[in-house]
């Protein structure tokens, strides 16, 4: 990445973990319906992937999905409503933390079933090639929907026929409560996307120029018609599997040793290193703290759906 564009991505790094670290607080002050699922720790990878991607390209989320939401280019108090449930939300409050899309930005949607993306994506990707439009699809998991038959029906299919399907697994350590290591044979998940004839690569995904150049390699692939690409980021959530989590499962020392690695103070020490001073870098922060401050702001003013309407959107026109 040039110096520019480094510090493009440390601002919309630094703006998802502000974002997120704000869900959190609200949510512990009860003004959340739902779970929230956080992805502190992982803004490396929704940032450098959508770096690579054209406003046209889809993505489909996950149920850590906030990330990948902001970096494809979401309006912060549409999402933050939505996060609140409010009507004036993304998708008027019906889809709340979990469940959100926003089709204006080609990103369909988030969702809990774990695995479900990736066959979507899928899909998706079948609908690029059958119009050839020169779009792509990107689906994001994680590393527990990698032991979910479907994720490999897609990689299977997506191979045979060629799609311009990419499968970003963030593989964050973690499945729920329960250690990758411990449930993976293999300990790797790039091979397996390997023996099906996809092209593959393990990235450092607590780097966002590192992901971002691995993204665009698989997304020139997609475009050039040589089919999917599968990348295995390695990250780490700092926070709980969701806000609550005991984080019984994992040690403070963990946490600790992955946190010196965290993406967003890597993308400062690079960019002061080629000249950015630091106070334009604290310039950033002041500024995108005002930003999520109004969109709370905006959440807060927004009303609530009319229960009336509870049985509104259920079915397409």
């Amino acid at each position: 990445m040039t110096p520019e564009q480094l510090l493009r991505s440390f601002s919309e790094m630094v703006t998802i973990r502000t974002f997120e670290e704000t869900v959190w607080d609200l949510y512990r002050r009860g003004e959340m319906p739902g779970l929230a699922h956080l992805s502190i720790g992982q803004e490396a990878v929704p940032v450098g992937v959508c770096f690579a991607l054209r406003d046209d390209d889809y993505i489909v989320s996950t149920h850590r999905g906030h990330g990948h939401c902001i970096a494809k280019g979401t309006n912060l108090d549409l999402l933050m409503a939505e996060m609140l449930g409010k009507e004036r939300g993304v998708c008027r409050g019906r889809g709340g933390t979990m469940h959100f899309a926003d089709l204006a930005h080609h990103n369909i949607g988030a969702m809990g079933i774990v695995g479900a993306g990736v066959g979507l994506g899928c899909g998706i990707a079948l609908s690029c090639a059958m119009a050839s439009n020169g779009r792509i699809a990107v689906a994001f998991c994680g590393d527990g929907a990698m032991n979910e038959g479907i994720v490999y029906e897609t990689m299977n299919l997506a191979a045979v026929w060629r799609l311009p399907l990419i499968i970003i697994c963030e593989h964050n350590q973690y499945g729920e409560y329960t250690a990758a290591d411990n449930v993976t044979a293999g300990g790797r998940f790039a091979p397996r996307a390997e023996a099906m004839d996809i092209s593959s690569a393990e990235v450092d995904g607590m780097n966002v120029a590192e992901v971002s150049e691995a993204a665009t390699r698989a997304v020139a692939r997609a475009r050039a018609g040589e089919g999917p690409s599968f990348l295995e980021c390695e990250t780490y959530r700092f926070s709980g599997h969701h806000v609550g989590d005991l984080e019984r499962y994992r040690t403070k020392e963990e946490v600790a040793t992955w946190r010196q690695r965290d993406p967003i103070e890597q993308a400062a020490r690079e960019l002061q290193r080629v000249g950015i001073a630091g106070n334009e870098l604290d310039d950033i922060r002041v500024r995108v703290a005002a930003e999520v401050e109004t969109a709370v702001s905006f959440a807060r003013g927004s009303s609530f759906p009319d229960p009336s309407e509870v049985e509104a959107y259920v079915y397409a026109d």
